[in-house]
């Protein structure tokens, strides 16, 4: 099965840019401002009396407000990135590793959860030139990541070949994106009770998207003997009023 096309050459990787004890102390004070304040309202000069630097210092390390401002998109993502990465190296199915990254990336939303709303705003608000910018500086070494697991899964026959890797590996994202926005609301629900047990609602989501919600085989489903679909078929028409 064919790999995924290498990221773009002037993509960054997860673990370039090893920041000195001063550049990373500019980069927190950074997350802060921009996560509470957003990107225009923060300025390098914010950046720089807040860190307790001159703005030379902080031009030194970043380049451009907008290279900071990546930069800490990037950090937020690490620690899943690092997760998955080391429990490809510690083995395993790939649905284990898979569902050890579920877990982790979870924990991190909610650990880091001022930042991980910043993120999440950005991805929601980019327009189409910075959701490309986005994709190719920030997102594609861990996407691709992802993907390549699911792919390995399915060369070595505990996946179906007939799965697309990047829906799953973008299911994988969106459920616990979506939990971690919508937690707030689901706690409400009398029927929902995984809202503030968030390792509970990984190991239900973990088994529904890699062992699946069919009792039986799709051949065994009522209606497969008539020809009749087990599940709704969405029209391509267009519906009108």
């Amino acid at each position: 099965m064919p790999h995924i096309q290498s990221r773009p050459a002037h993509a960054c990787s997860q673990d370039e840019g090893q920041l000195s004890p001063g550049g990373q102390a500019i980069l927190d004070v950074a997350a802060g401002l921009f996560s509470e304040k957003g990107y225009d309202a923060t300025s390098m000069s914010a950046v720089a009396r807040s860190a307790g630097v001159s703005k030379a210092n902080v031009f030194h390390h970043f380049r451009s407000k907008r290279e900071l401002y990546l930069e800490v998109i990037r950090e937020a993502c690490r620690d899943s990135s690092a997760a998955l990465r080391q429990g490809r190296v510690q083995g395993g199915t790939v649905a284990e590793q898979l569902s050890s990254f579920l877990s982790h990336h979870l924990e991190t939303l909610l650990r880091r959860e001022q930042v991980s709303r910043l993120v999440v705003r950005e991805v929601m608000e980019s327009s189409p030139e910075g959701g490309k910018e986005l994709a190719e500086q920030v997102f594609f070494e861990g996407f691709t990541e992802l993907v390549e697991i699911v792919r390995e899964g399915q060369a070595s026959g505990e996946f179906r070949r007939d799965l697309d890797p990047a829906l799953l590996a973008h299911l994988i994202i969106s459920t616990n994106v979506f939990f971690f926005q919508s937690r707030n609301v689901l706690r409400h629900f009398p029927f929902v009770d995984f809202a503030d047990d968030p390792q509970r609602f990984v190991r239900m989501a973990a088994d529904l998207l890699f062992h699946g919600c069919l009792q039986n085989s799709p051949d065994e489903m009522p209606g497969a003997a008539t020809g009749n679909p087990a599940l709704p078929v969405i029209s391509q028409e267009k519906v009108h009023d």
